[in-house]
């Protein structure tokens, strides 16, 4: 148990470290439009269901959806794609203000915004709608624009993270978002950016971008591999034909069909013909089918990998290619088989295969291949789930974390989301809770020391997050105190308890306090929810913690005005807000105390409330 507590920390301790960072993300934004019917009858026109709309949600999807899982997820995000000027490009647009994306599209009047609409029963998914033609390209207008927005985006990042070096996220999905001269600008721009990570139907486009990671799914590796077979091997990087933007399917299922007919003019490893001395079948060098359906959709007859009974071989878009691997091959054991050859052809440090619903295989320089593995859940529950996995891989990658790491987070992140219907979000709070550490540890303890604060309430500000900061004795702790607390957090998204030492407080107090040490003090502040983190100071005064928080609200407790708390000039010069707030009657320290002490003696206690939660009139903590 205490070895599997320890793991826990140490993945809160990755998502923790990514808290702001910057990530940019570029590519095919579409809106995922959800509606909910119910049905009970058929029409008399003919054998289908009428249904009756309920309800309707939309979402972002594609690359919109990587931005807003990039943001839930704790980093700060930023968006550049195209988008149309039109309804749905409205509703994307206020799916990234409410996930608080930084919303840096571009629009392009003339051209749709891509939606997917589903129609669901009973949580069924009966039809899907696409709109959005991946043939009408950007005007050079349009691509100027982009260009533009590129490079903006790339320096208000850098800006906002202090100078820090963003990362890169290209969501390539055939839909003529990524047109060659945003491609070339990305490659020779590559050095801009610590990390990258490519999500890409046809990985082939992106020959020199020399990317961190790269997540293929089964089918798009597959492909990947089979178009390399095909052409010689003196090309490590592949170019790709512009005449064929619809090179074979983007989601394969695993077949069991040995005998399956193979496109004219290909062989599989059931056919003797063209076997090596050693039996083992290598990868031909054959001519490929050029499919005509959408861009990175399934086509006719190429819906299906269909492995030979030996299990030597897997046959995908028309092509056979040897996996090496022995009786019982499955999905996993070919893409580990190959993940070598699928970083040579890449160019990238980090390789992971997706499995959908089988989890992922991810390989690094290393050479030693890591699975992962996923519940298995209904398709309408894992719509966006690959979006969730790239936006948690590659901010874990980002933070430094080591591959087992990232590629544990990542499937933990997916696999989390994927327990009901939509397109699929993991926000932080959920990622540590998986993990069984709340959501409101930003990646230190609640208690901290005085030298770490400058780093947490740095990270807190990249985040978009604001700073409330109250200081005290808090000797012994009652609903005063409590009442006190959350109000104060209701002030902000951070609230930063400051904690007399026990010297100080006899200082300020006198010999007989406290009454509680300050590791009891601490303890019960931590315990509660409103309250982020507790910091012990020595000194009389918090003014060194001040200048080091410079909170945005700085709260004290009395019936006085802002004006008379000692503190308040430093706060506005560093600018912040000082807030005073009320006492709850007959709740105070000294009131307790006293109280405690008459029934010792049998004497009546006077209860004074003027030593209530923060400072008496005096400047003195309570």
């Amino acid at each position: 148990m205490a070895g599997a507590a320890a793991e826990e920390r140490r993945l809160a301790t990755v998502v923790e470290s990514w808290l702001g960072r910057p990530v940019l993300v570029i590519g095919d934004a579409m809106l995922d439009e959800w509606r909910f019917a119910d049905s009970d009858r058929l029409c008399r026109e003919a054998p289908a269901p009428v249904l009756s709309l309920r309800r309707r949600i939309s979402a972002a999807g594609g690359a919109a959806n990587t931005a807003v899982n990039v943001a839930a997820l704790g980093g700060r995000a930023v968006l550049v794609a195209p988008v149309g000027a039109d309804a749905a490009g409205d509703e994307l647009h206020d799916c990234l203000d409410r996930a608080g994306v930084w919303d840096r599209t571009v629009n392009q009047p003339g051209r749709s915004t891509p939606v997917k609409r589903r129609m669901l029963a009973g949580n069924q998914i009966l039809l899907r709608e696409d709109s959005g033609d991946p043939d009408d390209v950007l005007e050079q207008d349009g691509v100027a624009r982009l260009l533009t927005a590129l490079e903006c985006a790339t320096e208000e990042l850098r800006a906002a993270a202090h100078g820090e070096v963003p990362t890169l996220v290209v969501c390539d999905y055939g839909l003529g978002s990524l047109p060659a001269p945003v491609r070339a600008w990305l490659v020779a721009a590559r050095d801009r950016y610590a990390t990258v990570a490519l999500d890409a139907h046809d990985l082939a486009d992106w020959r020199g971008l020399a990317p961190t990671v790269v997540t293929p799914s089964f089918a798009e590796a597959t492909r990947l591999l089979a178009r390399a077979a095909a052409r010689s091997d003196t090309h490590p990087h592949l170019d790709h034909s512009g005449a064929d933007p619809g090179d074979g399917p983007s989601e394969l299922s695993v077949g069991s069909a040995p005998g399956r007919p193979t496109p004219a003019g290909n062989t599989t490893a059931s056919d003797p013909g063209g076997d090596s001395a050693d039996g083992v079948r290598p990868a031909p060098r054959l001519p490929l089918g050029r499919p005509t359906g959408p861009t990175g959709e399934p086509t006719p007859g190429e819906d299906r990998v269909a492995m030979t009974g030996d299990g030597l071989s897997v046959t995908g878009t028309g092509v056979t290619v040897n996996a090496e691997a022995g009786d019982g091959v499955d999905r996993a054991v070919l893409a580990e088989s190959r993940l070598a050859e699928l970083r040579a052809h890449t160019g990238a440090d980090v390789v992971a295969v997706t499995l959908d619903t089988e989890g992922a295989v991810v390989g690094g320089a290393d050479g030693a291949p890591r699975r992962s593995h996923s519940t298995p859940v209904p398709a309408s529950h894992a719509v966006g789930a690959g979006d969730v996995y790239l936006a948690a891989m590659t901010l874990a990658l980002a933070a430094d974390a080591p591959l087992p790491t990232a590629a544990q987070l990542a499937q933990l992140a997916a696999t989390i989301t994927v327990s009901d219907t939509g397109t699929c979000v993991c926000r932080r709070e959920d990622l540590l809770g998986a993990l069984d550490v709340p959501a409101g540890d930003p990646g230190h303890p609640v208690l901290v020391a005085p030298d770490e604060l400058a780093d947490i309430v740095t990270a807190h500000r990249d985040a978009g997050r604001s700073v409330v900061f109250t200081n005290g004795c808090f000797d012994v702790l009652h609903p005063g105190h409590v009442r006190y607390l959350q109000q104060a957090r209701a002030l902000g998204d951070l609230l930063l308890v400051a904690v007399n030492s026990d010297g100080s407080v006899r200082r300020l107090k006198g010999p007989d306090r406290p009454v509680n040490p300050v590791e009891d003090r601490v303890t019960l502040l931590a315990a509660l929810s409103c309250v982020d983190h507790v910091v012990v100071f020595e000194e009389d005064s918090p003014a060194d913690l001040i200048e080091t928080v410079r909170p945005d609200v700085y709260v004290k407790g009395g019936d006085y005005p802002p004006e008379m708390v000692p503190e308040a000039p430093l706060v506005r010069r560093l600018g912040g807000q000082v807030r005073t707030l009320g006492y709850v009657p007959d709740r105070s320290t000294s009131a307790i105390i006293e109280r405690i002490r008459a029934q010792a003696t049998g004497a009546p206690a006077t209860g004074h409330r003027s030593d209530g939660p923060g400072q008496k009139l005096t400047g003195r903590p309570a």
